[in-house]
């Protein structure tokens, strides 16, 4: 199949050199199915087509090593391997895809849940199995003790739990990533070891949380954006909001228990340990994270910024407590942009879920602001295409504006109005397909296509399967709203 495309890249390139709207010309291989009609189907289909097209072009080995980019055009992946954030956007495509197809099975067409769902099931263990490269065990002292812990790095190790996870080897938002997918993982397959893992990454992550006092007595909160810094990043809170929601509402009703660690408000010193129901604990954090990064990186136009910095101390350090070493709690002053779309993302989709569990209004009059303001702030019509909305895309904004149209899709029950929010994203992936799909890939830039320089086409692996997530995602709210 490869040996087939190059041939036909080569015979394109000489017949389109001068004519870049042939860029579609290398369709006729038969690769790209017969256009579906109805949108939920062709929306599933797309994204089938473009993650089965990714997973062999971006993974090698048994290991399922990832590259970090591809070139349709050239046939070549780097030898850049992707970053645990990376690798685990496959792992969301995937998921994606199976609920895309459970949902399609709900509304009455078993047809494709029977064809492909095992297929894609398997292709989430494989995905699974292998991110244990990524894996690696260090001994950590946070603010209520000292623990060993074993999680994922940020970058790939050369055997199963060999990577390098010390200080900023690893970062928790990486963790919390994981955490949500390997929650769509459980909800999708029922799998066990999915929910396991997702609890005990969990309990890292709020590990992380500040539990000490500033001087007025207040919890100072938030994560910061791993254990080697002090930093407290939108991106290390707030995608942890809809997972701990998904963990209450898996509980809710049943008596199990967990840890809770605290500090003791009275002397704001002593560490102190508690029994909790899991189902009250998860809403606990839920709720002190939502609120925390609601009061600490709300803007004044309604979108997020991006992180607390200006901290004491500038760097992580412990102090004793009756002899104990504990890490010593940080108080940040300055608010900090740039306002990015996940920030943003990711509010609603936890207000979304908030709302759900408590029937707190607040959290839907949250989510109606954000949703509206975001909008505003983030896509900018006409600047491309006419009647389409441009979203900013340097550096990894790709992915980022993947996460905050599943806020808008989140948020659709309580404020409909998203729907022509939703609708722009849509729009704007069918349009590369129609335009520019080559290969099985869509472009880095879906408004404005393919460079002309066919040899400056790498393409990022998380882009292709944010791009393929984005599609199951909008098939299934499609489908189911």
């Amino acid at each position: 199949m490869r040996l087939k495309k190059s041939i036909i890249i080569a015979v394109g390139s000489l017949l389109c050199f001068f004519i870049y709207a042939c860029d579609k010309a290398n369709n006729d291989d038969g690769t790209t199915p017969p256009e579906d009609t109805d949108l939920a189907t062709r929306s599933l289909t797309r994204a089938m087509e473009i993650t089965d097209n990714a997973l062999e072009a971006y993974f090698t080995g048994s290991g399922m090593t990832m590259a970090r980019y591809y070139n349709p055009y050239t046939d070549q992946r780097s030898n850049e391997i992707g970053s645990i954030w990376m690798y685990t956007s496959a792992i969301e495509a995937v998921t994606a895809i199976l609920h895309a197809l459970e949902a399609e099975k709900e509304q009455g067409d078993v047809s494709r849940y029977n064809a492909h769902f095992n297929k894609y099931e398997q292709e989430l263990m494989k995905l699974y199995d292998a991110a244990d490269f990524y894996l690696g065990t260090f001994v950590l002292t946070s603010y209520t003790g000292t623990n060993e812990w074993t999680v994922y790095g940020v970058n790939r190790g050369n055997s199963k739990g060999g990577a390098r996870v010390e200080g900023i080897e690893n970062v928790y938002d990486d963790q919390m990533w994981l955490i949500r997918e390997f929650l769509e993982a459980y909800k999708a397959t029922g799998n066990e070891s999915f929910l396991e893992k997702a609890e005990y990454l969990t309990e890292y992550v709020l590990d992380g949380w500040d539990c000490t006092f500033d001087a007025n007595g207040n919890e100072v909160g938030g994560i910061a954006w791993g254990p080697g810094y002090v930093t407290k990043h939108a991106c290390s809170n707030g995608p942890m909001i809809s997972p701990l929601v998904w963990l209450h509402e898996l509980y809710k009703g049943k008596s199990d228990a967990i840890t809770h660690r605290y500090i003791d408000a009275t002397d704001r010193r002593t560490r102190k340990t508690v029994q909790m129901k899991k189902s009250d604990y998860y809403l606990l954090f839920a709720e002190k994270i939502y609120d925390w990064q609601k009061s600490a990186l709300l803007r004044g136009d309604g979108v997020y910024d991006d992180m607390m910095g200006g901290c004491t101390p500038g760097s992580p350090q412990l102090e004793q407590i009756d002899g104990v070493n504990y890490r010593r709690g940080v108080t940040c002053r300055d608010r900090v942009g740039p306002a990015i779309t996940y920030n943003s993302g990711t509010m609603l989709s936890g207000a979304a879920d908030l709302h759900r569990v408590t029937g707190d209004d607040k959290y839907r009059a949250d989510g109606v602001a954000l949703a509206n303001a975001s909008f505003s702030y983030f896509a900018k019509k006409g600047v491309n295409v006419e009647n389409h909305y441009t979203f900013d895309i340097s550096g990894f904004r790709n992915w980022f504006n993947s996460v905050l149209m599943r806020g808008y899709v989140d948020f659709y029950p309580l404020h409909n109005e998203t729907e022509n929010y939703i609708d722009a994203f849509q729009k704007n992936l069918d349009y590369a397909y129609e335009h520019f799909f080559y290969n099985g890939f869509l472009p880095t830039n879906l408004l404005v296509g393919w460079n002309r320089d066919r040899g400056k086409n790498n393409t990022e692996g998380m882009f292709t399967f944010a791009f393929a997530a984005e599609y199951a995602v909008l098939s299934r709210y499609e489908q189911t709203k």
